[in-house]
């Protein structure tokens, strides 16, 4: 017989999270609490609060990596301790991230002699990445300067408007004037006969995009060299080119091999690149390559020894995790070249079915270019009642998240979704998103038309302002495309984004 027995203690907890206490009273939310709370009832309260995040897979505004596999997943878990700077320590993980500077010098084109290393290293991401090459280009014109006797205190660099944030912040944060090319209308990258109009003997370097992040197109880097090189022989210059691949960096040797936009060019002295964007690894990882040790100051090198041996560093960051190298490694060897090549393949394919999806419903003019990062930008044929803000808006019921936004100066009228392709970004998902657009545009067409309400808005605004003081009214009409503009901009106001990706 089997004797069942009772426990008659009552000192015991229900073995439930959402039977305690600690789902029933509110945390503080920026105060540290006084006690502490169970482990799983800290996963449990954190974990309900992120599930209304939007879903990473699911947002096409990013062009971060958002899948790896799982067996990349657990090097990343068991490396989450090791701290990167710690070189004597961790002399194998210094080791993977030297092996993928090489690898991607060597992908980039660099002219390394035999058994001569590349120059380089990680960083956190494109920003930082491109800070270093920014800050590298600073020293080493200053440095003429000074030994030429001419002043050296008003360094500016030349890019397009298109540029993302972080050379803004660069600029700002660095003190070098940002002279930008302005867009036009349907050409949305910079000039390169533009921006060698506006190199002086006080430019530092003209920067390039290998990916607008606004449409994808790659810039013209070998005709940009080709009359900067004429350039410099006129005016007796040495104006380099440093060429910002964080999106396309990863796609061009693959998928444009006869593409000359790297080291080939003379001009060309750094390149940097997003391992987390299509180098196909979680976010965190960004790296730099110089064309050659002359081309990186050694005053800019550190050399620290406290750590057990004596360790070169140059970076903007100190301390950070191992992981992201460790995984940009992994994916080098996993895929190879011919991974890599399949991968972006495949990327441009479902691009292309996308654009091909869009077209066909007649309510779209595709902007994005067929060369270029794999992405769709495209804009409403017809605007005058509803906007690609209303759209973007309305996608969001169904866990889409695709950003609307106005293009920079000059072309500013111009409002355009993006939708970016990712490795995860199956051909249903491209079904399923392009089925879903059409519901939302036909959805929107049985809307009141906002932009008739703000136009009323708008007009009476002008009216107001037209009012003279002597209490008359002067004519102040305004054109259908300035009333258009004006409500472009009000929508921008309203949505929750930047004009300006992310690296």
């Amino acid at each position: 017989m089997v004797i069942s027995t009772t426990s008659s203690e009552r000192g015991g907890q229900v073995n439930s999270t959402f039977a305690s206490r600690y789902v029933r009273n509110a945390l503080p939310k920026f105060e540290m609490p006084e006690t502490s709370i169970p482990k799983d009832a800290a996963y449990q309260i954190i974990k309900d609060e992120l599930m209304l995040d939007g879903n990473p897979r699911l947002n096409l505004a990013s062009f971060v990596t958002t899948w790896m596999e799982p067996e990349c997943d657990q090097l990343i878990m068991a490396s989450l301790n090791k701290n990167y700077v710690d070189m004597d320590e961790y002399p194998v993980t210094t080791e993977l991230q030297n092996r993928c500077v090489n690898i991607i010098a060597n992908l980039f084109n660099a002219p390394l002699g035999d058994g001569e290393t590349a120059v380089g290293v990680g960083t956190v991401g494109s920003s930082e990445a491109m800070m270093l090459a920014g800050l590298a280009f600073k020293r080493k014109w200053q440095q003429k300067r000074k030994a030429e006797g001419k002043p050296y205190d008003k360094p500016n660099m030349v890019t397009g408007s298109n540029v993302q944030v972080c050379w803004e912040k660069f600029a700002r944060y660095f003190e070098v004037d940002l002279k930008e090319v302005k867009l036009s209308e349907g050409y949305y990258v910079m000039d390169p006969v533009k921006a060698v109009e506006m190199v002086d003997e006080n430019t530092i370097c003209v920067a390039a995009i290998l990916g607008s992040t606004l449409t994808g197109e790659f810039e013209d880097v070998k005709l940009l060299n080709d009359l900067l090189t004429q350039k410099n022989k006129e005016k007796g210059w040495d104006t380099p080119i440093h060429v910002d691949a964080a999106s396309g960096g990863f796609i061009a040797p693959f998928l444009y091999p006869d593409l000359v936009w790297d080291f080939r060019l003379p001009l060309v002295k750094s390149i940097n690149v997003s391992g987390h964007k299509y180098g196909l690894v979680y976010a965190g990882v960004g790296w730099v390559v110089w064309r050659s040790k002359e081309d990186l100051p050694d005053e800019l090198v550190f050399h620290i020894n406290y750590l057990g041996s004596d360790q070169p560093t140059f970076t903007l960051n100190f301390s950070k995790g191992s992981s992201q190298i460790i995984a940009q490694y992994y994916q080098f060897i996993r895929l190879g070249f011919e991974g890599y090549k399949n991968v972006m393949e495949n990327c441009m394919e479902n691009t292309r079915f996308l654009r091909e999806g869009l077209e066909k419903t007649g309510r779209f003019e595709i902007v994005s270019k067929d060369i270029g990062v794999p992405l769709v930008a495209f804009s409403l044929k017809d605007s005058s009642k509803h906007t690609v803000f209303e759209i973007s808006d309305s996608l969001r019921k169904f866990g889409w998240i695709v950003p609307a936004y106005t293009m920079p100066a000059n072309a500013e009228h111009i409002a355009v979704l993006r939708v970016v392709v990712r490795e995860d970004f199956s051909r249903g998902l491209a079904e399923r998103l392009i089925s879903d657009i059409i519901k939302v545009v036909k959805e929107t067409d049985t809307l009141p038309s906002r932009i008739s309400t703000k136009t009323a808005h708008v007009t009476a605004t002008v009216d107001e302002m037209a009012r003279s003081s002597e209490g008359a009214v002067k004519p102040a009409k305004k054109s259908v495309e300035e009333i258009e503009q004006e409500i472009t901009r009000r929508w921008k106001g309203l949505v929750d984004g930047k004009k300006r990706g992310v690296c």
